[in-house]
């Protein structure tokens, strides 16, 4: 439950962004909820070559949403699936050597790539506030506002008055909260759970052959790679909940299993997967250290995806009541990136001219994509995501006054206890 709303978001969104049709939504949302189980299972399962085994679940990464769809936009639906599944490979492949590329990666990079992934994400949850279509002759209409703005203030009465476990969901209490709000208006339409099947099996390659194109490969190969600096975090913190030292093979396999889970994502037409800091929270509050819980919660998660009709309940979700739920969510996202750009040492004008500029341009960029339109359209490849620029901006700049550490291993191993 925990990880249930930020896990159905991603297939909402990037559905919703794609233009897909409601059978499409309802598979695409049924075999993400399939995949998170089998995604977790292969971390919890420790072999020579793959699994963390940490009480770790595993759900689609939020800050691939916007790039997706910029991929699916431009280059197609296969695209999309072709680059998940090299960058699953890639993963796979720099298993060994992450704690060496991650150098690259220091709380200066990470925490501005996530603060500009979560800002560039809130305008999207605004638009769905709005009723979903900024063109549209009712946006704004004051019941779509009632409904967004209702969902924000059940997420926030939850967080303040709820304790434990009920803190915990409270983005899926908001958007319950919101829906049952919609239906007593008469604005929650069923249909997608009446048209929706009873069962199905998981289907490769559902929507086509994938098509492997460099720009969206190299686009998904960074976002995946902040998605591992993400997991590094969380695999830590479970480290030390647990009383259990993480030690180098421990994120080989970790790494390997989160490689092996984005590629069957490609496969399967489904995202990209991150350990969910959301859960780890629930690993301390509850004491319970075992795995087992969480053996349990994936098979669950699996069964869940062979029934279409659950994963259509997401649907009925009314447009301003997911966005009232976003808008928390991808606010979060963006604090997140602050709170590790607090590791930051501010006094050095160096680093703020790094977060200044990477931030400056991840946002311009995204605002204003045609920019660049007088440019090659190879050059337009990459100047037209902000996420991409404010990531290849903040490695140089950071690269260019920092340079590398001089004692790379020793600080890489701190960086990731950190």
């Amino acid at each position: 439950l925990a990880m249930y709303a930020g896990a159905v978001a991603v297939p909402l969104l990037i559905g919703t962004g794609l233009g897909f049709n409601e059978a499409q939504m309802t598979y695409l949302i049924s075999i993400d909820i399939f995949m998170c189980g089998i995604a977790t299972l292969l971390q919890l399962v420790v072999t020579r070559f793959f699994g963390i085994g940490l009480p770790v679940v595993l759900g689609c990464a939020i800050q691939a949403v916007s790039p997706l769809i910029l991929i699916g936009t431009k280059s197609g639906i296969s695209a999309i699936y072709g680059a998940i599944i090299a960058a699953g490979i890639f993963i796979v492949l720099i298993a060994g050597i992450f704690s060496k590329i991650k150098v690259l990666f220091p709380p200066l990079v990470t925490g501005t790539v996530i603060t500009v992934i979560g800002l560039t994400l809130i305008p999207v949850s605004i638009t769905k506030i709005g009723g979903g279509d900024a063109a549209a002759a009712n946006f704004g209409d004051p019941t779509n506002l009632l409904l967004g703005f209702v969902t924000i203030a059940l997420i926030i009465g939850v967080q303040v008055f709820g304790k434990g476990f009920i803190r915990s969901i409270a983005v899926l209490i908001g958007l319950i909260g919101g829906t049952i709000l919609a239906a007593l208006l008469g604005l929650v339409d069923l249909s997608a759970i009446a048209h929706a099947p009873v069962f199905h099996l998981p289907q490769p390659f559902y929507f086509g052959l994938p098509t492997f194109d460099l720009w969206s490969i190299v686009l998904m190969i960074i976002i995946s790679i902040v998605s591992l600096v993400e997991s590094t975090g969380v695999y830590f913190a479970l480290g030390d909940i647990t009383e259990r030292p993480i030690t180098g093979n421990d994120l080989k396999r970790g790494y390997r299993a989160e490689g092996l889970a984005v590629i069957l994502g490609g496969i399967f037409n489904t995202f990209p997967y991150t350990g969910f800091s959301q859960n780890v929270g629930l690993v301390q509050l509850s004491g319970i250290k075992t795995r087992r819980p969480i053996f349990f919660s994936a098979i669950f998660l699996i069964v869940l995806g062979l029934f279409p009709k659950v994963g259509a309940i997401a649907q009925i979700i009314p447009e301003a009541v997911l966005g009232g739920g976003m808008l928390v969510m991808f606010g979060m996202v963006a604090v997140q990136g602050m709170r590790m750009l607090s590791k930051v040492d501010f006094m050095n004008d160096k680093n703020l001219l790094v977060i200044a500029v990477s931030i400056g341009f991840g946002l311009g960029f995204n605002m204003m994509p045609t920019l660049f339109s007088q440019m090659p359209e190879t050059v337009q490849m990459f100047t037209g995501n902000g996420i991409v620029m404010s990531s290849l901006t903040a490695i140089v700049l950071n690269l260019f006054f920092n340079g590398l550490p001089k004692e790379t291993d020793e600080v890489t191993e701190l960086s990731l206890q950190q």
